[in-house]
């Protein structure tokens, strides 16, 4: 993470997902930050890209949508556990080294750069219910 100092809807889009327990998608930022001022597609994704690239957020493949980062260890790889029926998103770290998945990765001679792991499931409130 950089120590640059973030522009006006940068810090939207990111308080933003940082009170969202749920992942968001750019329109859902988009939407819900009209009021802001935020009024086109570009403002939020270009906001989501440089926050992307200072790792205070992340992004959920499988949903196209978005997290703010809870663990700024990025010497683990990311996890998240994904609840199917209400959303909810919850990061977790894990050791991906030479007894991880780059291992067996590596040993087909396959060279990782990055490591995501996403979970679909129910959450212990879902389930209980």
């Amino acid at each position: 993470m950089t120590g640059r100092k973030l522009t006006r809807n940068q810090q939207l889009v990111l308080d933003r997902l940082t009170s969202s327990s749920a992942a968001l998608t750019a329109y859902d930022l988009l939407d819900q930050l009209r009021d802001e001022g935020l009024r086109a597609p570009v403002q939020v994704y270009r906001a989501l890209e440089t926050l992307g690239q200072q790792g205070l957020i992340h992004r959920i493949e499988s949903l196209n949508a978005f997290i703010a980062c809870c663990s700024h260890d990025h010497q683990a790889a990311a996890g998240f556990a994904i609840c199917d029926d209400c959303g909810e998103v919850t990061e977790f770290s894990f050791p991906a080294s030479e007894k991880g998945l780059k291992s067996v990765a590596g040993a087909n001679g396959f060279e990782t750069s990055h490591m995501t792991v996403e979970l679909h499931g129910r959450c212990a409130a879902c389930a209980a219910g």
